[in-house]
């Protein structure tokens, strides 16, 4: 299954919020330096869709707020 996500990094609470269309914002305390706030979402996602973090992967958006992942059986 593949997810929208618009990432808000650097945030003071972290949050997973769920929008229609399965499309999802999500704010990590993470800053984005050297891929920290990224594995922070990874992370984050794979929580909330209860599976191993090995199994959540960044599409597209490395270097964006606005990313795709690809979210694989358990």
């Amino acid at each position: 299954m593949q997810v929208s996500v618009k990432v808000a990094a650097g945030a003071k609470k972290e949050a997973v919020e769920a929008l229609p269309n399965k499309r999802f914002k999500i704010s990590v305390k993470a800053k984005p330096e050297q891929g920290a706030a990224n594995a922070r979402v990874v992370e984050l996602v794979a929580k909330h869709f209860k599976v191993p973090q090995k199994k959540v992967r960044i599409i597209k958006g490395h270097k964006t707020p606005t990313k795709i992942l690809e979210i694989g059986e358990r």
